[in-house]
Protein backbone atom coordinates (compact mmCIF):
# COMPACT_ATOMS: atom_id res chain seq x y z
CA UNK A 1 0.00 0.00 0.00
CA UNK A 2 2.85 2.51 0.90
CA UNK A 3 4.98 1.37 -1.92
CA UNK A 4 1.51 1.90 -4.30
CA UNK A 5 1.56 5.58 -2.80
CA UNK A 6 5.17 6.80 -3.35
CA UNK A 7 4.64 5.40 -6.64
CA UNK A 8 1.61 7.03 -7.64
CA UNK A 9 3.51 10.88 -6.13
CA UNK A 10 6.66 9.77 -7.98
CA UNK A 11 4.72 9.72 -11.01
CA UNK A 12 2.55 12.61 -10.89
CA UNK A 13 5.78 14.31 -10.39
CA UNK A 14 7.13 13.14 -13.51
CA UNK A 15 3.98 14.11 -15.71
CA UNK A 16 4.53 17.64 -13.84
CA UNK A 17 7.95 17.64 -15.03
CA UNK A 18 7.07 16.82 -18.76
CA UNK A 19 3.86 19.01 -18.55
CA UNK A 20 6.48 22.06 -17.48
CA UNK A 21 8.49 23.73 -20.20
CA UNK A 22 12.04 24.16 -19.98
CA UNK A 23 11.60 28.16 -20.42
CA UNK A 24 8.44 28.70 -18.72
CA UNK A 25 10.43 31.59 -16.95
CA UNK A 26 13.08 33.36 -18.27
CA UNK A 27 14.95 36.22 -18.37
CA UNK A 28 13.50 38.31 -21.54
CA UNK A 29 15.46 39.57 -23.86
CA UNK A 30 14.20 43.30 -24.47
CA UNK A 31 16.71 43.79 -27.17
CA UNK A 32 14.89 41.12 -29.56
CA UNK A 33 12.07 43.18 -30.84
CA UNK A 34 14.76 46.05 -31.34
CA UNK A 35 17.23 44.16 -33.14
CA UNK A 36 15.23 41.76 -35.36
CA UNK A 37 13.10 43.99 -36.92
CA UNK A 38 14.35 43.05 -40.31
CA UNK A 39 12.47 40.00 -39.52
CA UNK A 40 15.44 37.55 -39.10
CA UNK A 41 15.61 35.20 -35.93
CA UNK A 42 17.20 35.69 -32.65
CA UNK A 43 19.57 32.73 -32.95
CA UNK A 44 20.77 33.63 -36.74
CA UNK A 45 21.24 36.98 -35.38
CA UNK A 46 25.31 38.00 -35.31
CA UNK A 47 27.33 39.98 -33.17
CA UNK A 48 28.02 42.05 -36.23
CA UNK A 49 24.19 43.31 -36.58
CA UNK A 50 24.22 44.61 -33.13
CA UNK A 51 22.48 47.92 -33.02
CA UNK A 52 24.59 48.39 -29.81
CA UNK A 53 27.87 48.01 -27.70
CA UNK A 54 26.33 45.69 -24.96
CA UNK A 55 28.35 42.09 -24.82
CA UNK A 56 27.38 39.40 -27.44
CA UNK A 57 27.58 36.78 -24.28
CA UNK A 58 25.20 38.69 -22.21
CA UNK A 59 22.89 38.84 -24.82
CA UNK A 60 22.98 35.17 -25.50
CA UNK A 61 23.03 34.18 -22.06
CA UNK A 62 20.88 36.94 -19.95
CA UNK A 63 20.97 37.24 -16.37
CA UNK A 64 19.33 39.73 -14.19
CA UNK A 65 22.19 41.75 -14.14
CA UNK A 66 22.91 41.93 -18.09
CA UNK A 67 18.93 42.58 -18.37
CA UNK A 68 19.61 45.35 -16.20
CA UNK A 69 22.31 46.67 -17.95
CA UNK A 70 20.50 46.44 -21.13
CA UNK A 71 17.56 48.90 -19.68
CA UNK A 72 20.16 51.63 -18.79
CA UNK A 73 21.43 50.85 -22.20
CA UNK A 74 18.90 51.41 -23.76
CA UNK A 75 17.29 54.22 -21.64
CA UNK A 76 19.84 56.31 -22.88
CA UNK A 77 20.02 55.68 -26.15
CA UNK A 78 15.97 56.39 -26.38
CA UNK A 79 16.74 59.27 -24.27
CA UNK A 80 19.23 60.56 -27.52
CA UNK A 81 17.04 59.59 -29.91
CA UNK A 82 14.17 61.65 -28.34
CA UNK A 83 16.20 64.19 -27.97
CA UNK A 84 17.43 64.01 -31.93
CA UNK A 85 13.78 63.35 -32.60
CA UNK A 86 12.37 66.46 -31.28
CA UNK A 87 15.47 68.62 -32.86
CA UNK A 88 14.78 67.76 -35.68
CA UNK A 89 10.69 68.09 -35.89
CA UNK A 90 11.48 71.70 -34.73
CA UNK A 91 13.68 72.56 -37.54
CA UNK A 92 11.09 70.93 -39.99
CA UNK A 93 8.28 72.71 -38.61
CA UNK A 94 10.36 76.17 -38.51
CA UNK A 95 11.42 75.80 -41.98
CA UNK A 96 7.75 74.86 -43.43
CA UNK A 97 6.26 77.86 -41.16
CA UNK A 98 9.36 79.79 -43.13
CA UNK A 99 8.87 78.84 -46.55
CA UNK A 100 5.10 78.21 -46.63
CA UNK A 101 2.64 80.28 -48.83
CA UNK A 102 1.46 82.20 -46.76
CA UNK A 103 4.04 82.06 -44.27
CA UNK A 104 2.80 81.25 -40.83
CA UNK A 105 2.69 84.28 -38.64
CA UNK A 106 2.75 83.89 -34.84
CA UNK A 107 1.64 86.27 -32.60
CA UNK A 108 2.48 86.44 -28.48
CA UNK A 109 -1.22 85.58 -27.60
CA UNK A 110 -0.92 82.42 -29.47
CA UNK A 111 2.65 81.86 -27.40
CA UNK A 112 0.64 82.58 -24.30
CA UNK A 113 -2.21 79.85 -24.84
CA UNK A 114 -0.12 77.82 -26.23
CA UNK A 115 2.52 77.67 -22.96
CA UNK A 116 -0.76 77.74 -20.89
CA UNK A 117 -1.83 74.55 -23.26
CA UNK A 118 1.39 72.51 -22.58
CA UNK A 119 1.48 72.95 -18.50
CA UNK A 120 -1.76 71.24 -18.98
CA UNK A 121 0.00 68.78 -21.16
CA UNK A 122 3.22 68.41 -19.10
CA UNK A 123 0.80 68.29 -15.52
CA UNK A 124 -1.03 65.55 -16.90
CA UNK A 125 2.54 63.57 -18.57
CA UNK A 126 4.14 64.43 -14.75
CA UNK A 127 0.95 62.53 -13.58
CA UNK A 128 0.96 59.77 -15.69
CA UNK A 129 4.51 59.15 -15.56
CA UNK A 130 4.06 58.94 -11.95
CA UNK A 131 1.60 55.75 -12.57
CA UNK A 132 3.72 53.98 -14.69
CA UNK A 133 6.57 54.55 -12.76
CA UNK A 134 4.32 53.39 -9.56
CA UNK A 135 2.80 50.11 -11.89
CA UNK A 136 6.89 49.24 -12.69
CA UNK A 137 7.91 49.32 -9.35
CA UNK A 138 4.61 46.76 -8.07
CA UNK A 139 5.25 45.20 -11.66
CA UNK A 140 9.05 44.04 -10.25
CA UNK A 141 8.37 43.87 -6.62
CA UNK A 142 5.87 40.97 -7.98
CA UNK A 143 7.98 39.34 -10.57
CA UNK A 144 11.01 39.26 -8.00
CA UNK A 145 8.48 37.33 -5.63
CA UNK A 146 7.03 35.48 -9.15
CA UNK A 147 10.56 33.91 -8.97
CA UNK A 148 11.33 33.32 -5.84
CA UNK A 149 8.80 31.49 -5.33
CA UNK A 150 9.69 29.76 -8.94
CA UNK A 151 12.80 28.90 -7.47
CA UNK A 152 11.02 27.31 -4.74
CA UNK A 153 8.40 25.68 -6.27
CA UNK A 154 11.76 24.07 -8.65
CA UNK A 155 13.64 23.12 -5.64
CA UNK A 156 10.84 21.55 -3.97
CA UNK A 157 9.85 19.53 -7.15
CA UNK A 158 13.74 18.53 -7.22
CA UNK A 159 13.25 16.93 -3.44
CA UNK A 160 10.24 16.03 -4.16
CA UNK A 161 11.64 13.50 -7.02
CA UNK A 162 15.05 12.11 -4.74
CA UNK A 163 12.44 11.95 -1.53
CA UNK A 164 11.10 7.99 -2.89
CA UNK A 165 14.39 6.83 -3.16
CA UNK A 166 15.67 8.15 0.11
CA UNK A 167 12.20 6.72 1.82
CA UNK A 168 13.22 3.24 0.13
CA UNK A 169 16.69 3.36 1.49
CA UNK A 170 15.00 4.68 4.98
CA UNK A 171 12.90 1.11 4.44
CA UNK A 172 15.49 -0.80 3.49
CA UNK A 173 17.59 0.37 6.83
CA UNK A 174 14.54 -0.37 9.00
CA UNK A 175 14.51 -3.61 7.96
CA UNK A 176 17.63 -4.54 8.41
CA UNK A 177 17.61 -2.81 11.94
CA UNK A 178 14.94 -5.15 12.60
CA UNK A 179 16.33 -8.14 10.95
CA UNK A 180 19.35 -7.53 13.28
CA UNK A 181 17.24 -6.31 16.62
CA UNK A 182 15.34 -10.37 15.93
CA UNK A 183 18.28 -11.88 15.79
CA UNK A 184 19.89 -10.58 18.59
CA UNK A 185 16.82 -10.72 20.77
CA UNK A 186 16.68 -14.82 19.41
CA UNK A 187 20.64 -15.30 20.80
CA UNK A 188 19.58 -13.08 24.10
CA UNK A 189 16.68 -16.04 24.46
CA UNK A 190 19.33 -19.10 23.66
CA UNK A 191 21.58 -17.83 26.20
CA UNK A 192 19.47 -16.90 28.96
CA UNK A 193 16.40 -19.29 29.19
CA UNK A 194 14.63 -17.26 31.65
CA UNK A 195 13.64 -14.68 29.24
CA UNK A 196 11.38 -17.25 26.96
CA UNK A 197 9.22 -18.41 30.21
CA UNK A 198 5.72 -17.76 30.22
CA UNK A 199 3.59 -15.28 32.30
CA UNK A 200 2.82 -17.32 35.62
CA UNK A 201 6.40 -19.07 35.65
CA UNK A 202 7.87 -15.05 34.87
CA UNK A 203 5.71 -13.58 37.56
CA UNK A 204 7.09 -16.13 40.09
CA UNK A 205 10.57 -15.61 39.27
CA UNK A 206 9.99 -11.52 39.23
CA UNK A 207 8.70 -12.47 42.87
CA UNK A 208 11.31 -14.16 44.06
CA UNK A 209 13.93 -11.90 42.89
CA UNK A 210 11.71 -9.29 44.52
CA UNK A 211 12.15 -11.16 48.29
CA UNK A 212 15.76 -11.60 47.48
CA UNK A 213 16.11 -7.89 46.89
CA UNK A 214 14.33 -7.17 50.32
CA UNK A 215 16.10 -9.46 51.94
CA UNK A 216 19.64 -7.95 50.70
CA UNK A 217 18.05 -4.27 51.44
CA UNK A 218 17.78 -5.60 55.13
CA UNK A 219 20.80 -7.32 55.67
CA UNK A 220 22.48 -4.20 54.07
CA UNK A 221 20.60 -1.68 56.45
CA UNK A 222 21.77 -3.74 59.56
CA UNK A 223 25.56 -3.90 57.88
CA UNK A 224 25.32 -0.11 57.81
CA UNK A 225 24.26 -0.08 62.07
CA UNK A 226 26.85 -2.84 62.65
CA UNK A 227 29.54 -0.86 60.49
CA UNK A 228 28.34 2.62 62.28
CA UNK A 229 29.04 0.85 65.49
CA UNK A 230 32.20 -0.81 65.31
CA UNK A 231 33.70 2.50 63.44
CA UNK A 232 32.69 3.69 66.63
CA UNK A 233 34.68 1.40 68.59
CA UNK A 234 37.43 1.54 66.04
CA UNK A 235 37.80 5.36 66.73
CA UNK A 236 37.92 4.54 70.79
CA UNK A 237 40.79 1.59 70.28
CA UNK A 238 42.56 4.27 68.51
CA UNK A 239 42.61 7.00 70.81
CA UNK A 240 43.69 4.16 73.32
CA UNK A 241 46.31 2.94 71.34
CA UNK A 242 47.18 6.90 70.81
CA UNK A 243 47.65 6.78 74.53
CA UNK A 244 49.46 3.56 75.23
CA UNK A 245 51.78 4.29 72.36
CA UNK A 246 52.79 7.31 74.10
CA UNK A 247 53.41 5.68 77.09
CA UNK A 248 55.46 3.44 75.07
CA UNK A 249 57.41 5.77 73.49
CA UNK A 250 58.58 8.14 76.88
CA UNK A 251 59.01 4.51 78.17
CA UNK A 252 61.71 3.90 75.72
CA UNK A 253 62.76 7.34 76.19
CA UNK A 254 64.11 6.68 79.67
CA UNK A 255 65.64 2.98 79.26
CA UNK A 256 67.90 4.62 76.30
CA UNK A 257 68.46 7.93 78.57
CA UNK A 258 69.30 5.44 82.03
CA UNK A 259 71.73 3.49 79.76
CA UNK A 260 73.60 6.13 78.17
CA UNK A 261 73.91 7.16 81.60
CA UNK A 262 74.88 3.75 82.72
CA UNK A 263 77.63 3.81 79.74
CA UNK A 264 78.81 6.71 80.59
CA UNK A 265 79.48 5.90 84.63
CA UNK A 266 76.78 8.30 85.83
CA UNK A 267 74.30 7.35 88.85
CA UNK A 268 70.84 7.95 88.36
CA UNK A 269 70.18 7.05 91.76
CA UNK A 270 68.08 4.21 90.97
CA UNK A 271 71.05 1.56 91.76
CA UNK A 272 71.29 2.91 95.05
CA UNK A 273 67.67 3.01 95.20
CA UNK A 274 67.57 -0.72 94.39
CA UNK A 275 70.41 -1.72 97.06
CA UNK A 276 68.41 0.10 99.40
CA UNK A 277 65.42 -1.24 98.91
CA UNK A 278 67.28 -4.47 99.14
CA UNK A 279 68.69 -4.22 102.43
CA UNK A 280 65.24 -2.90 103.83
CA UNK A 281 63.92 -6.14 102.67
CA UNK A 282 66.29 -8.27 104.50
CA UNK A 283 66.10 -6.29 107.42
CA UNK A 284 62.34 -6.85 107.28
CA UNK A 285 62.47 -10.42 106.63
CA UNK A 286 65.30 -10.90 109.93
CA UNK A 287 62.77 -8.96 111.91
CA UNK A 288 59.58 -11.18 110.80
Amino acid sequence: MVDTVYSDALAQIQALDKETPADTLAIIRISEPIGTSDGTATSERSPSKRTSDVSTDAYDNPTPATLEADLTHYKELFSKLRFSYLEQVTKEKFLRAIVGDPPLVVAHSDNVELEAELAQIKEELQRRKEEVRISVEEMEKMSRDLAKRYENVQLQTTQLSELPASIANLEETISRLRDAQSAQLQERSSLSPSQNLPLEATLRLLADKDAELTSLKRTLASSETALVRKTGEAEALERELAVLEKKRNEVIAQAKEAQRRKLQGESDGLEEMGRWYAGAEQILKSLV
